[in-house]
């Protein structure tokens, strides 16, 4: 009996060990795989830059996100559509209610049909996405030689860390190191994975003007477009920071007073001390 349950212990413990075995080399591989795939989404790894709104009760730069809009605007939106952005989101964010209806109203959107079964063009609503630059995709690829410019929507959280790549990527365009042969059509930047791009350096110093006279220095334009595209990706992002400090400032108190209702229902039950007295019985008298 003893050998068996040895035994039956010995293999118990065997197999715990395996299954642990197998979960640290399944989570060892899962991890090795994911730093790989992150490591080949860029070339070479994008610095951490100080955003103000990666702190846990901080919002995003709104003014920048004004000035980011504008260098989407003149810049950007040439060759890469927002189909998810609309000009109502701009309102209370970068803009009010009267200037994004004003942005709005500069392009023209196709609607329809109309009474009479025809398509036709009316000024933009706020109800209208940021306009783009192409009608389809496949014209967007007929005009950049092949290649599509992805949408900007949500471009920050569709690469590996966003806002430090998009800025990184901006600003990382130069000459190719000696021994690497250029390609024709495509440009050097050691953040896009390969090292080479389609996409020609954007952005420059005094590029565009900014409307509240802001130096628009590369590295300013990079940091408020990127900051745009952040807001972009989670417009919510702000709301989601609002709702974190309210729960910080309520539930305290809340779980305050459930300890002291905790102590003073269960003090009673937990001091109380039952004692057990056997009686003889008749039987055991006797004896």
């Amino acid at each position: 009996m003893f050998k068996l349950f040895t035994s039956k212990k010995a293999a118990k413990n065997l197999a715990i060990g395996l299954a642990s075995a197998t979960t640290a080399s399944g989570l060892g591989l899962a991890l090795a795989l994911n730093v790989d795939l992150f490591a080949s989404d860029h070339g070479c790894y994008p610095a951490k830059y100080p955003w103000f709104h990666e702190g846990l009760f901080n919002t995003l730069d709104h003014a920048s996100i004004r000035r980011g809009y504008e260098v989407y605007k003149q810049v950007c939106a040439a060759c890469h559509s927002m189909r998810y952005t609309y000009f109502r989101h701009l309102v209370g964010v970068s803009h009010t209610e009267e200037e994004a209806k004003a942005e709005a109203a500069e392009s023209m959107v196709t609607d329809g049909p109309n009474e009479e079964g025809n398509m036709f063009e009316r000024p933009g609503k706020l109800s209208d996405p940021l306009p783009s630059p192409y009608p389809n995709d496949e014209a967007a690829k007929a005009a950049n030689g092949g290649a599509l410019p992805p949408d900007l929507s949500l471009i920050a959280f569709a690469r590996n860390n966003g806002t430090n790549y998009i800025f990184s990527l901006l600003t990382g365009y130069h000459d190719p190191p000696a021994g690497v042969e250029e390609k024709e059509g495509l440009h050097y930047n050691p953040y896009f994975n390969g090292g080479w791009i389609a996409m020609a350096k954007a952005l420059y110093d005094e590029i565009i003007e900014y409307s509240d006279g802001t130096p628009a220095t590369t590295s300013q334009l990079a940091k408020d477009v990127t900051e745009f595209l952040r807001w972009s990706s989670e417009k919510s992002h702000d709301e989601k920071k609002k709702l974190l400090l309210k729960t910080f400032l309520i539930f305290p108190p809340i779980l305050a007073l459930f300890y002291v209702y905790k102590r003073r229902v269960f003090t009673v039950m937990k001091s109380r001390k039952i004692v057990f007295n056997p009686t003889k019985s008749s039987g055991s008298e006797k004896h």
